[in-house]
């Protein structure tokens, strides 16, 4: 755990620098094998893309969660497209642990869906809407009103480890960059475990 919490927390400096940098590569999918330090991904286009990760990568896991996992003072990520009475419609809301509050804060364009955003924000007040619920979330320099539904995924984040990186598991490589012979470089990768898939 206090690996997890370290190592994390050097991620999230990484990412605020890298936010600075051109867009990065984000790669969804399957892991189809691993040899050595080379992952072979799947990705739902059916493409078969190769990333190398160093021998100290960070492996963090995703885990099933619910709405009412979605609590005020909460660190969250939501993928949202589209809008219903003034509120952003959640695809997506991931959890963050403590130790990853202002992971990639803020409010901007995301490649999901055409359209889509991603907002990483605080979780401020929550109200009721029909079966749903109405998030208020606060960034630096910015406030968004997100709609989370039934049919919103919900996940949250969890500790793993290079174990979990296994033939046929779900994943998302939010910042892989492109080499020069075609293949991606990546520091971290997010695993789905029991049965979760990245949604994000």
């Amino acid at each position: 755990m206090i690996r997890f919490i370290t190592a994390v927390a050097v991620t999230s400096i990484a990412m605020s620098v890298a936010a600075q940098a051109p867009a990065p590569t984000r790669i969804r999918g399957t892991l189809e094998t691993i040899e050595g330090n080379v992952l072979t991904v799947k990705t739902r286009s059916g493409e078969e893309i190769k990333v190398k990760v160093p021998d100290n990568v960070l492996v963090v896991g995703l885990t099933k969660a619910t709405i009412n996992d979605i609590t005020s003072g909460k660190f969250i990520g939501s993928t949202t497209v589209g809008e219903r009475d003034g509120a952003l419609v959640a695809l997506e809301v991931h959890i963050f642990p403590e130790a990853m509050r202002g992971t990639g804060e803020g409010h901007r364009d995301w490649d999901l869906r055409p359209e889509s955003k991603m907002t990483n924000a605080s979780v401020g007040e929550i109200k009721d809407m029909g079966d749903g619920k109405v998030l208020t979330v606060q960034y630096k320099g910015g406030e968004k009103k997100i709609l989370v539904t039934p049919r919103t995924a919900v996940v949250e984040f969890q500790p793993a480890t290079r174990n979990d990186l296994k033939p046929g598991a779900p994943v998302f490589i939010n910042a892989a960059e492109k080499q020069a012979d075609g293949t991606f470089t990546a520091p971290r990768v997010n695993v789905g475990l029991h049965g979760a898939i990245p949604p994000m």
